[in-house]
C-alpha cells in the first residue's frame, strides 16, 4: 500500500493544478495564455514539473483579505474579547431572559398549587378507605372526601 502513496500524490498534484488552471479567470494568469499553461500541465504532470510550475509562476496570487502578512495584522490587531461576566450587553440579555421566565400571575399559580394539593388529600384518603387504614371513620363506604368548592 505504502509503494502507491508516491503516484497518488503525483496524482493528485496534477488534478489539483489542472482544475486551478481551467477556474482560474485569464485576467490573473501570469505569463502564457491560458491554454499553454494546461498543456504544460498535462503534458508534464507525470514528473511534477507542469503543476509545479503552475503553482509558482502561472497564477496571480492575491495578498490576504486583510492586507499585509500574517504577523502584521496579528501585531496591529486589537483584542476586543470580553469575558461574557464583563461584558454589560450580555448580562442584560441574561436580564431580559429571566425576567420572561418568571411568572407574572403569582395568584393563578397558588390557586393551581392549591388544587394539586387539595386533589393529593382526596388521592390519600381514597387510599386509606380502600386499604382500611388509620384515616377509616367507619361507614360502608368510608369517609367522605371533602366538597369542593
Amino acid at each position: 500500500m505504502l509503494r502507491y502513496l508516491p503516484f497518488l500524490l503525483v496524482l493528485a498534484l496534477w488534478i489539483y493544478a489542472f482544475i486551478d488552471c481551467l477556474n482560474t479567470p485569464e485576467s490573473k494568469v501570469r505569463g502564457l495564455p491560458k491554454v499553454v499553461w494546461v498543456l504544460i500541465i498535462l503534458l508534464f504532470g507525470e514528473v511534477l514539473v507542469g503543476p509545479v510550475a503552475w503553482l509558482v509562476a502561472g497564477k496571480q496570487r492575491q495578498p490576504a483579505a486583510g492586507g499585509g502578512t500574517l504577523s502584521e495584522r496579528h501585531r496591529n490587531r486589537r483584542r476586543t474579547f470580553v469575558a461574557p461576566d464583563d461584558n454589560p450587553e450580555f448580562l442584560a440579555s441574561l436580564k431580559k431572559d429571566t425576567a420572561k421566565d418568571e411568572p407574572k400571575d403569582e395568584p393563578k399559580d397558588e390557586a393551581l398549587l392549591k388544587d394539586w394539593e387539595a386533589d393529593l388529600r382526596r388521592r390519600e384518603e381514597e387510599l386509606r378507605r380502600k386499604e382500611g387504614g388509620p384515616g377509616d371513620t367507619g361507614g360502608p363506604e368510608g369517609p367522605q372526601p371533602p366538597a369542593q368548592g
